[in-house]
């Protein structure tokens, strides 16, 4: 294929485009022409003031290949290393000190390729390549036998400054430019663990200002795991807890407990004993039968806070699908604390499962309370049954808009906590009905005297009303 020659103009503008843009792709894509190779030739024969007008390359009188010869064509080790440390340690741009000492930025590149797999030995200004031992072989005889050693030593000591920066790059990920001394104590094991097959042991900590009595702690407590009492601690806690504490409460029973340790070991160490909480996204029961009797208006409007117990009260229906049936739990949940104030359990969401429990929830109020009893739009709730209980015991009611299940999100979130924590990732098959129902009573009594809150204090409903003098 013949060569494409190029006018001296062409020439002219595409090297003007390099200077200003700084980027041999960058004129390619803008101009069309010339190639990589072509403009970095063009670029390196002006500068050495003999490209000519068809910006071809310089034959000699046999017609054979002459590289550019600039007033230093071969750099020095000294310019080389000065480069690497500009460019790679104080973070200079390539571009600028590639200009400045005049050599393009894939030889720095090359130099510090050659500097990172070879060290500074492979950056003396020679034309081909020589090994260590090569390097010793050439050394005339006349030289002392001390002076080789001296320089073998040397050698030696590069090589393991090199082999000491790879493992520091390959293994800790550092840039190459890092300080050694700097290194934590846990990084310096392993480098030390990768070289000291290669390498004696004293000669490793020396370079690394390592202290061999560290060196050997870090080791030990490396092999020691001392969280192991924890593991055993957390498994028993989270196991008597029904296995639905997460890594918070978690940390709150052990602080409780008097046992110290960070949240953030606490996370780890459940999620390496597969101390899993399980959840589902089920399809809740609904109680809507459309607008059966007057409009309530929403008092509690999402305020879930009370300053005292018995002043707002949430209940609505939950339903637990069984293998021998349905089963439906209507509670009523205090704003103070979240206790369950009263329960009631039943296989049919009728009229007798939510008066029940009204009925038994305020027959232990005082004359004086009448709190605010908050409910979704259900048919329960708007039964004339339902009514008359409000009535009779002077309780004030409070209704969610159609459809707004946040406006009752307190007590929906206490039916998500229980389910996760006592349904969800279960098998039911062998329990009976009667037994479920039962346990289904049990996890109440135990959410209310046992099962602790973060915004209680690590304590339960119970525990916290006994902490304030409530008696309930």
């Amino acid at each position: 294929m013949c060569a494409k020659f190029y006018t001296k103009e062409e020439q002219e503008l595409a090297l003007k485009e390099f200077e200003r843009l700084g980027s041999v792709t960058a004129v390619v894509h803008k101009l069309g022409y010339p190639s990589r190779a072509a403009l970095y030739q063009w670029y390196e024969r002006k500068k050495a003031g003999c490209l000519n007008n068809h910006g071809t390359m310089e034959y000699d009188s046999n017609q054979k290949y002459t590289k550019y010869k600039k007033h230093d064509h071969i750099a020095s080790q000294e310019l080389k290393l000065e480069t690497l440390r500009r460019c790679f340690e104080e973070g200079e741009p390539v571009e600028y000190v590639s200009r400045e000492i005049g050599y393009c930025r894939v030889t720095i590149y090359e130099w510090r390729k050659i500097f990172l797999s070879e060290g500074a030995i492979g950056l003396m200004p020679t034309r081909k390549k020589i090994t260590r031992e090569k390097f010793l072989d050439k050394t005339p005889k006349s030289i002392p036998d001390s002076d080789v050693s001296e320089m073998q030593k040397k050698i030696k000591e590069l090589e393991l400054d090199v082999d000491i920066l790879k493992e520091t790059i390959n293994i800790l990920k550092k840039d190459p430019g890092v300080d050694m001394t700097m290194l934590k104590n846990n990084e310096k094991v392993l480098i030390v663990d990768a070289l000291k097959n290669k390498y004696a042991l004293p000669l490793l900590l020396e370079k690394l200002e390592f202290a061999k009595s560290s060196y050997y702690y870090q080791v030990k407590t490396s092999k020691t795991d001392k969280y192991a009492n924890f593991r055993d601690l957390l498994a028993t806690f989270f196991h008597d807890n029904k296995d639905c504490y997460g890594y918070r409460r978690m940390h709150g029973i052990l602080k409780k407990s008097g046992y110290i340790i960070s949240e953030k070991v606490v996370r780890r160490l459940m999620k390496e004993e597969n101390l899993i909480v399980y959840k589902a996204n089920k399809k809740k029961y609904s109680s809507y039968k459309g607008e059966i009797s007057l409009e309530v208006k929403n008092i509690i409007e999402r305020n879930f806070h009370s300053d005292a117990p018995n002043t707002k009260w949430l209940t609505d229906i939950t339903e637990f699908s069984h293998p021998e049936g349905k089963v439906y739990l209507s509670p009523i949940i205090d704003c103070f604390d979240g206790k369950v104030v009263s329960w009631t359990v039943g296989t049919s969401p009728n009229a007798d499962l939510v008066n029940s429990m009204l009925r038994k929830a305020s027959m232990n109020l005082s004359e004086t309370e009448h709190p605010i009893v908050h409910s979704d739009r259900g048919c329960h709730y708007r039964w004339p049954g339902w009514i008359k209980l409000m009535d009779d015991f002077k309780l004030i009611r409070s209704m969610s808009k159609k459809g707004c299940s946040p406006d009752n999100s307190a007590c929906e979130g206490f039916f998500g906590r229980m389910k996760n924590e006592f349904y969800y990732g279960k098998v039911w098959t062998k329990v009976s009905l009667k037994e479920f129902i039962v346990l289904i009573n049990n996890y109440v009594h135990w959410y209310n005297e046992k099962r602790i809150k973060e915004s209680l204090g690590y304590m339960s409903p119970v525990e916290y009303r006994e902490s304030l003098g409530i008696i309930s």
